[in-house]
């Protein structure tokens, strides 16, 4: 059960993806299974991209965990991070979309945890000096965080040049000097 429920929700995001307004029945098919399946699973739209969020949110919290380790320098944490998430932030760039529409309320509400861990980041980022202070942490996590995940929708490929820029591009958003942020992507291809 569990099993076809996570394949549902795998299909959904590469459905998702591609079509943004696709329904439970263009999901239900490309997971090789009847609606009421996936209505068995999802009894709405909503409760199926309440889920998905809910696994992104987890997995994104997890990639910032693993990054932002005691000691390691807010700039060097926000790297890595972006490093580690990028396969994450291209699975789940599908919320950017459905984030705009009907579901923006519930996406944004589920985001809230991860963007405080974010905000906290920057906060503490900007009161080491590695980033810049002209924003609020909150926005400017925000800001740094949406270009990651604009890079990842216009990246379709998922390649290592995307995760590159997305890092120095989310940086240099960060205030970070432009040779620091190349430096920090560096071992990138």
């Amino acid at each position: 059960m569990n099993e076809t429920r996570d394949r549902i929700l795998d299909v959904a995001l590469d459905v998702l993806g591609e079509d943004p307004d696709a329904g439970m029945g263009d999901i239900a098919s490309a997971a090789g299974v009847v609606r009421r399946t996936v209505y068995g699973h999802f009894p709405s739209r909503l409760d199926l991209v309440r889920t998905l969020t809910q696994r992104a949110v987890s997995e994104m919290t997890a990639v910032l965990t693993q990054a932002d380790t005691a000691g390691t320098e807010a700039d060097a944490a926000w790297a890595g991070f972006v490093a580690r998430l990028w396969p994450v932030a291209h699975r789940y760039r599908v919320l950017l979309a459905l984030r705009r529409g009907e579901y923006g309320e519930t996406i944004h509400g589920l985001l809230g945890p991860l963007d405080a861990l974010l905000a906290g980041l920057v906060a503490r980022g900007q009161d080491g000096e590695v980033f810049a202070g002209h924003l609020p942490a909150s926005v400017l996590s925000q800001v740094a965080y949406g270009a990651v995940f604009a890079i990842a929708d216009s990246d379709l490929s998922n390649g290592a040049e995307g995760a590159r820029a997305a890092a120095i591009t989310s940086l240099l958003m960060l205030g970070v000097p432009e040779a620091r942020a190349v430096a920090l992507a560096g071992g990138w291809p």
